[in-house]
């Protein structure tokens, strides 16, 4: 069985900064701060954006100060989402349309969101259904540890005895290429997202690729 892990942001869709405005709105408005230092988002996890965000901003990350934060965030998201004009990228819907109608083909989520978040944007877009297992950003700060919740989710979901060598992680970054090599998968990297196609083609994927509106290259490896 072919087993297909999507990143969201960049490889699935673009939001437009919704996620980023939603989170530092949170950050600015629920905590009464002013956003003085900007942290990366690129192919990182929700998790370690927010450990970011408040170690920055001198705020004692407790478990109740992270889900205030996370609370907030998630509460301004589809607004934001709605506001941004975000897209799905080139060629997404035909390739998920092909792959779901796909005999022996299972698609799930490889992502820094944090689940609720990935939700409200595959929801937003109209692509949550395509989707019913994955890793999620909620308690990972490293994207390999994502990617082994994936791959357990895998083998629950699907079959324990899966080989990872069947299980392609789709992405637009470095360290979506990385994570797939933590777990042993195969990796196609898409330069749809802040990433130049040179860079990824760096990171050495199996496949890559500028966008996914002509999915041959990817096809004919899941022959």
């Amino acid at each position: 069985m072919l087993i297909c892990l999507f990143d969201i942001d960049g490889t699935l869709l673009a939001s437009g900064g919704a996620g980023k405005a939603a989170l530092e709105s949170a950050l600015t408005e629920d905590f009464q701060v002013e956003l003085r230092v900007k942290v990366p988002y690129s192919g990182r996890t929700d998790r370690a954006i927010v450990r970011d965000l408040l170690h920055v901003h001198d705020i004692d990350e407790t478990p109740e100060v992270r889900t205030r934060l996370f609370d907030g965030y998630l509460r301004r998201l589809p607004g934001c989402l709605r506001r941004h004009r975000g897209r799905i990228l080139p060629g997404i819907d035909n390739l998920l349309a092909h792959l779901t109608a796909r005999n022996h083909c299972a698609l799930g989520l490889l992502t820094g969101n944090v689940r609720a978040g990935a939700k409200a944007k595959l929801g937003h877009f109209g692509l949550a259904g395509h989707f019913r297992f994955g890793g999620f950003g909620d308690h990972h700060f490293d994207r390999d540890d994502v990617a082994r919740e994936a791959l357990a989710s895998v083998r629950k979901e699907i079959d324990a005895d899966v080989n990872p060598e069947n299980i392609w992680v789709i992405g637009d970054t470095p360290l979506d290429v990385r994570c797939a090599r933590a777990i042993g998968a195969k990796v196609a990297a898409v330069a749809t997202g802040v990433h130049p196609f040179d860079e990824l083609v760096e990171a050495k994927p199996d496949v890559a690729v500028r966008d996914l509106s002509d999915p041959s290259p990817l096809l004919e490896r899941w022959q």
